[in-house]
């Protein structure tokens, strides 16, 4: 979905008698400067027809409403579609054996849907793992974001303990991380069990395993301000990063985040944090806090405008 203006539809069970979700969904996004076009679903009798209409009324987005009700005529849809859960699609329609199947072909298509099982498959990592313990290393691969600082220290420490594993998603953006054509690619394979590498994925995505993920980690010799790091702590992860002037800027060491020296420091700190739930959630409830005043969206907005003012 655009984030500035565009035409959308919604698809949903609508009832002049209870308007409910459809029109307060239509309300917000025109708010915010959508065309939004409300559709009754039970006008519909299949998909085709609500691409016909896609087609003709040239319309950009999809919101279904309900799963089952609104969702099923959005199937093989050629615009990105999302959905929003009602109650009877939750408690109801899953009970039914047809019903459930199609509810489940609807999300594997929906663009706002994050596929966890399929993630994991195409980071190499096993998804029969027992008590799964993934650290995300979210980096452009380069030598100032030093990727394969914790490779070695990881590995072992996963031949130890299985479920322990570590992702590094980013593109390589350095020759010497070359994909494939590189001797430096073979540490993330066959010689470094437990470390995977994926490139980029769409930041939807991204967001979606940082948040099912154990912790994030920078291991960068240099950085300003990480994006990777305050978005973790937005999204209520805990961070485990280098401890560089910039990490350190913005991490107070057991307070809003863990800072490590070396990689066997890193082993040691993540152990504490895996077995200190305690001090999983305050880490976590207090970088939340500190990124809601230092570094949230309004703030950020606030300076840019100041600053343009200033130019003129």
């Amino acid at each position: 979905m655009r984030r500035g203006p565009g035409a959308l539809l919604s698809a949903a069970s609508c009832s002049p008698h209870w308007p409910g979700a459809a029109n307060r969904s239509q309300d917000h996004l025109e708010a915010v400067g959508h065309i939004c076009s409300l559709k009754d679903a039970f006008g519909y009798e299949n998909p085709s027809e609500i691409a016909n209409l896609i087609s003709a009324e040239k319309f950009e987005a999809a919101l279904a409403i309900h799963l089952y009700k609104g969702g099923r005529l959005l199937q093989g849809s050629r615009i990105p579609f999302g959905i929003i859960f009602g109650g009877t699609d939750i408690n109801e329609d899953i009970k039914h054996e047809e019903k459930h199947r199609v509810m489940g072909a609807v999300l594997e298509e929906a663009s706002a849907t994050f596929n966890w099982k399929r993630f994991l498959q195409n980071a190499g990592i096993p998804q029969d793992t027992e008590n799964l313990h993934l650290f995300l290393l979210i980096c452009g691969l380069r030598r100032v974001k030093d990727p394969l600082y914790l490779v070695d220290v990881f590995s072992e420490w996963h031949r130890r303990e299985p479920h322990i594993h570590l992702l590094i998603i980013g593109p390589a953006v350095s020759c010497f991380f070359c994909f494939r054509n590189c001797p430096n690619y073979a540490p993330f394979t066959s010689r470094a069990p437990g470390v995977h590498l994926l490139q980029e994925i769409p930041q939807d995505d991204l967001h979606a395993a940082v948040k099912r993920c154990f912790a994030v980690v920078n291991s960068s010799i240099s950085e300003g301000m990480s994006a990777a790091i305050l978005e973790a702590m937005d999204l209520d992860v805990p961070v485990l990063a280098r401890n560089i002037p910039g990490n350190a800027a913005i991490i107070q060491h057991k307070d809003t985040g863990l800072l490590y020296t070396d990689p066997q420091e890193f082993v040691q700190l993540s152990k504490s944090l895996m077995n200190d739930p305690t001090l999983e959630r305050e880490i976590v409830t207090k970088a939340k806090a500190y990124v809601k005043k230092h570094h949230s969206w309004d703030c950020e907005r606030e300076a840019y405008q100041n600053l343009v003012l200033r130019l003129q």
